[in-house]
């Protein structure tokens, strides 16, 4: 049986923290920033956990589900 290769942009994107959930940036925070309210722009800054509906997804990208 061959390895599991993880997904490579996946480990870069996603980290495990130590109670098992898988943290995730938030997306729209790259350009067009002036159209964007201040209080947007500062809650697009916190980090997010991945929902339950797509952490068996993010899991067999990152290797951690075979």
């Amino acid at each position: 049986m061959p390895k599991v290769k993880s997904h490579s942009r996946a480990k870069k994107t996603f980290k495990v923290t130590a109670s098992g959930k898988i943290r995730r940036y938030k997306a729209f925070k790259s350009h067009l920033l002036t159209k964007k309210s201040n209080k947007r722009k500062r809650h697009l800054r916190q980090a997010a956990f991945v929902h339950p509906a797509n952490e068996n997804l993010v899991k067999r990208m990152l290797g951690l589900k075979g």
